[in-house]
């Protein structure tokens, strides 16, 4: 009895008063709406979705998730108290949609007693949280040793378009060690979503991966809630015990998408019209993801980054890398010459080290570096043929291992971290030659 008469109080009803591209406004209901609050109208064959934006003591500003061609003033609008949805084991090898709903007409069969979660929740307690976890196998040399990532770190993925920055992603969604993976495509072309599915994902991989997908002619509303929609998610998994890997594409488009909403809003534009609310709305995702607390599991995660024009200085780039746990540049002069994946080594960083590796191995992840910085030193000198060999061994050195060292950027190593080690290993200390190859080395 006390229930039915909750569901009584939290049906709350509005009147449409001004309809504009993406946006209502509603009166009647200001008293009682909330920011965040989602709202639903009912038409013949359709149903509108939406969500409440701002607040006043006239009338209430919605954001839209589907067309408007249909609303009328004096529409009946419904609102709900809370936006939620039920993720779950049922959910495994399908792709949800904003709304949390298996996408393509599918149909899965949810639980008697299935998890009620809320889109919009903190993050653990910062105190409360592990520390990070053991490294993590990832099928490739570079990021086993260089560019390690340890069991609940956050590292953004850097990259201008066309470079293979959904490739990589795709690549470690198959390669990382995890029990459940959950993959966000936000803002991504509708043909690229279904070859990510079909032809990235293997059937075993698909089989512990749910896709939530927002395509880029959906609105920045449903955009936005699909990006809430799949760290909730992700933490529902997390809090069952599994150790989860969130794969989230692009951060870009989420961060476009809230411009576009908090525009709507009435918040005042600052660098390259992204709102001061920007940095704080990256910011919460990107918490919520991380290490767990005692008896959970952890979300390790991977932010994909869309660098306009390769530009790491500008706004959304800039402010994403201080807020993770490392980031790794795919260059495109490198991808330009055929080396895949385009990872610039020097400029990328993993937080986790050196903690996440022995001495030993530090003092090889050193001595690469250097011997990659000395290459590029001489480059120059070398594409000018003005270099002369003999005079300093270190860069002698440097020269004739920079094939191999190269190549092994690119090498894959499902045989695990110390395999990727060994490699390294064999590279650093084989005798390099000390006079002049037939052909130096050059480089684009």
């Amino acid at each position: 009895m006390i229930s039915s008469r909750l569901d009584q109080l939290y049906r709350l009803w509005g009147t449409v008063t001004d309809v504009a591209p993406g946006m209502l406004k509603l009166a009647g209901i200001s008293q009682l709406a909330g920011v965040g609050n989602e709202i639903q109208i009912r038409k013949p064959g359709q149903t509108i979705h939406g969500e409440i934006l701002s607040v006043s003591a006239e009338s209430v500003t919605a954001l839209l998730f589907s067309p408007c061609d249909t609303i009328r003033i004096g529409d009946k609008v419904e609102i709900e108290q809370e936006a939620r949805i039920e993720p779950g084991d049922h959910w495994l090898g399908h792709v949800i949609n904003y709304r949390g709903e298996v996408a393509g007409g599918e149909t899965t069969a949810a639980p008697v007693r299935a998890s009620i979660r809320a889109l919009h929740a903190p993050a653990l307690p910062a105190h409360a949280r592990r520390r990070l976890g053991p490294r993590l196998a990832t099928g490739w040399a570079v990021t086993d040793t260089l560019l390690p990532l340890c069991r609940g770190q956050r590292i953004g993925l850097f990259a201008g378009s066309g470079i293979g920055k959904s490739t990589f992603l795709g690549s470690l969604a198959t390669g990382l060690e995890a029990d459940r993976v959950v993959i966000a495509l936000i803002g991504e072309r509708g043909r690229e979503v279904n070859d990510f599915i079909q032809h990235t994902l293997t059937p075993a991989v698909r089989e512990r991966t749910v896709v939530i997908a927002a395509t880029a002619s959906e609105s920045p509303g449903a955009k936005k809630r699909a990006a809430n929609c799949a760290i909730a998610t992700a933490e529902h998994f997390r809090d069952q015990g599994h150790n989860v890997l969130f794969l989230f594409d692009s951060i870009t488009r989420l961060a476009e998408a809230h411009r576009e909403t908090a525009l709507l809003a009435g918040e005042v534009p600052a660098l390259n019209a992204f709102p001061p609310s920007t940095v704080r709305v990256i910011a919460e995702l990107a918490e919520r993801a991380g290490p767990g607390t005692d008896g959970r599991g952890d979300i390790t995660a991977v932010f994909s980054v869309l660098v306009a024009g390769s530009d790491l200085e500008e706004p959304v780039a800039d402010m994403i890398r201080g807020m993770l746990d490392g980031h790794i540049i795919l260059a495109r002069p490198i991808a330009e010459r055929g080396r895949f994946p385009a990872i610039d080594v020097l400029r990328s960083v993993s937080r986790c080290l050196p903690q996440a590796a022995t001495p030993e191995e530090n003092e090889l992840l050193r001595e690469y570096r250097r011997m990659i910085a000395l290459y590029e030193e001489v480059s120059p000198m070398l594409r000018a043929n003005l270099y002369e060999f003999g005079r300093d061994t270190d860069c002698d050195r440097a020269i004739a291992l920079y094939p191999a060292l190269d190549n092994f950027v690119a090498a894959r190593k499902p045989e695990g971290i110390n395999a990727s080690f060994d490699e390294l290993r064999r590279i650093l200390t084989e005798n390099a030659p000390q006079t002049e190859p037939a052909t130096a080395p050059g480089r684009p």
